[in-house]
């Protein structure tokens, strides 16, 4: 009995790790808390996503919605993002992301503990021009369908850059999803269930 119970615990530490690909902080392990529907993008999906980014990391101010576990704001503050904003509605996954920035002395980064939706509609009027966000990374739990309402939220808060880059995760194929006009596919590839594309807003 004892055995089971310390491979169970073994497996889900496991499973709530999470790894950081590049740049300063490479290499470095971070656990997260259990909290449904949280899904970190994977080792391999996330180094695809950073190599189809290149020098659009550098300097940048990021907006990391649905957060969860924080690994894609995190992988571009380790890759010299400016600043990355993490919002996400679960207290224990806003106070994990809170305490990786500190133990990784991180500069740029603040978490919000509210839903996208709630956040978005206020966020125009903390966004000044300087601050708005050139990098969106989207990947809502597969499970509550939150992409489509959300981006065309996005669209119109006036919080993105012209030619905002904006990463999309789904379990739905990402060509089937009714995303504004005016966001160009650059990338789009699939993994297992889970499709992932790189979209460039032109405004």
């Amino acid at each position: 009995m004892l055995r089971r119970s310390t491979s169970k615990r073994t497996a889900t530490a496991q499973r709530n790790t999470l790894r950081i690909i590049g740049g300063q902080w490479r290499g470095r392990k971070l656990s997260f808390p259990d909290v449904p529907g949280l899904r970190p993008t994977a080792d391999r999906v996330r180094e695809t996503l950073f190599n189809w980014l290149q020098g659009w990391v550098l300097d940048e101010n990021c907006l990391d919605l649905f957060a969860g576990s924080g690994a894609c704001g995190l992988e571009a503050l380790s890759r010299g993002a400016r600043s990355a904003v993490f919002v996400d509605a679960s207290r224990d996954a806003s106070a994990s992301i809170q305490a990786h920035l500190s133990l990784l002395g991180a500069e740029g980064g603040s978490v919000v503990t509210m839903s996208a939706g709630q956040w978005l509609l206020g966020a125009s009027a903390v966004t000044g021009e300087a601050n708005k966000f050139g990098l969106v990374f989207l990947d809502p739990p597969f499970a509550d369908d939150a992409l489509t309402g959300i981006v065309q939220q996005l669209e119109t808060s006036g919080i993105l850059k012209p030619r905002a880059q904006i990463y999309l995760e789904s379990g739905q194929n990402l060509a089937e999803l009714p995303l504004p006009a005016n966001w160009f596919m650059r990338k789009n590839l699939r993994a297992g269930a889970v499709y992932y594309g790189l979209y460039e807003r032109r405004a």
